[in-house]
């Protein structure tokens, strides 16, 4: 597995080994004990999610607040999406900034985004189906949103036509109204 970091550190990018031939591919995309040498520390996964999104469709940013604050492990198996991660934590050198990074069913890459950030995501492709892995179980009282065009924090969404949006994401709290974490 190869790790890069992003504008924010402690998100990380990982791009699995892929072994391809004449019959197709294989890949490990998990493997705990490469996972925490990765990323300082061995996580609890205890629930798997997983989305399916028309392009135009953006999901986010959500995250949980303690003490129900969930890292994640994110992956696309179908099409292609623009992930995003703004970093939340009162104390973190990156406060407010945002990172972004093209997933998809062709590179294989998966974005680990540690507990006290926002996660959010973009489809790009007609078909997008997202996997990711959760180190907290979901918890409506401790869910929380944060408006995905604040201008203040001025993410580079990728232009598709017209977004599609829950009710509850078009109405999240811009991030001077947030919720944080301290």
């Amino acid at each position: 597995m190869r790790i890069r970091t992003t504008a924010i550190p402690d998100v990380l990018l990982l791009e699995p080994q892929i072994h391809a031939d004449r019959r197709g591919l294989f890949m490990e995309s998990f493997n705990r004990r490469e996972f925490a040498a990765a990323v300082g520390r061995d996580v609890d996964f205890v629930q798997d999610n997983h989305s399916h999104s028309a392009k135009g469709v953006l999901r986010g940013l959500h995250y949980q607040v303690a003490p129900h604050a969930q890292a994640k492990l994110v992956r696309v198996i179908e099409g292609e999406i623009f992930d995003v991660a703004v970093d939340l934590r009162r104390d973190s050198a990156t406060f407010g900034r945002w990172t972004g990074e093209i997933l998809s069913a062709e590179n294989h890459r998966q974005l680990w985004i540690p507990e006290g950030l926002a996660h959010g995501f973009l489809a790009l492709t007609d078909r997008a189906q997202v996997l990711y892995k959760a180190s907290a179980y979901y918890s409506a009282a401790h869910e929380r949103s944060l408006r995905w065009d604040d201008a203040a924090l001025a993410i580079g969404w990728p232009k598709v036509g017209d977004l599609i949006l829950s009710d509850k994401d078009a109405a999240a709290p811009s991030f001077s109204d947030a919720d944080l974490f301290d």
